[in-house]
């Protein structure tokens, strides 16, 4: 355990377990009319079936992508977490606890090519680069407010006080990590909603943190499962 703050703007996934296929979807969704010799689906070639796969998607035919399964363990800021978690449908999640260890100094501070300046309104605005000044006094304001909110951290540790109380003035920019389990369909309506892509039928305006992890998901998912993938990009990266 480090008591010496340290200060970071990336964002780590790691890919630890798998059970993802594109003949996972093939065969789940022939059993409608091939019963159990749906199961045939297993040895065979997906390539052959691309159309089938794209045509689930298209139609929005969405049970059979849900017969997967693939576990992420993500460090990231505790307010990415806080986003990640409003997904609820197909996932579950497990974060490591500030009540049951003492948590590593560890902070989130954005870098040269984070975007900092909002311009426009909720719902109708864009980001644009910061100047060089605003870039400095982000990174001075922020160092300076973690190292003093971990300081009285580590003094009501210190004092006996108990760490589920003490962490309570730890601010969001702490990194934390945890596990999360999920689907190729709770895949795609997570990357839909928190990424931007010009192929994407519907805009949307992710914060830049969590984009950053829904890449790093979707270039573990795109290696298990080709086919999927092409087919939800294909489609306008609309789950189904």
């Amino acid at each position: 355990m480090t008591e010496t703050p340290s200060f970071r703007s990336d964002i780590t996934v790691e890919l630890v377990k798998h059970s993802a296929s594109d003949t996972d979807v093939l065969w789940a969704a022939r059993v409608s009319t091939a019963g159990e010799q749906s199961l045939d689906e297993i040895g065979k070639d997906p390539e052959r079936s691309k159309g089938l796969l794209n045509f689930l998607m298209r139609d929005r035919h969405g049970s059979p992508f849900e017969h997967n399964s693939m576990t992420f363990l993500i460090t990231a800021p505790i307010f990415v977490f806080r986003e990640f978690h409003r997904h609820r449908v197909g996932w579950s999640y497990n974060e490591e606890s500030g009540r049951y260890r003492q948590l590593e100094p560890v902070f989130y501070v954005p870098g040269p090519d984070r975007k900092l300046v909002q311009r426009g309104r909720p719902g109708k605005y864009e980001f644009v680069p910061g100047t060089d000044e605003q870039h400095v006094v982000v990174g001075k304001v922020m160092e300076e407010s973690y190292r003093q909110a971990y300081a009285a951290y580590q003094e009501m540790l210190a004092a006996g006080v108990a760490r589920e109380v003490a962490r309570a003035v730890l601010p969001v920019g702490l990194f934390s990590s945890m596990y999360a389990t999920c689907n190729a369909r709770s895949l795609m309506h997570f990357l839909g909603l928190r990424t931007r892509d010009e192929r994407a039928t519907v805009p949307t305006f992710p914060q830049r943190e969590i984009e950053m992890v829904g890449e790093r998901m979707e270039e573990e998912w795109s290696r298990l499962m080709p086919l999927t993938h092409a087919a939800f990009n294909a489609n306008g990266r609309i789950a189904p």
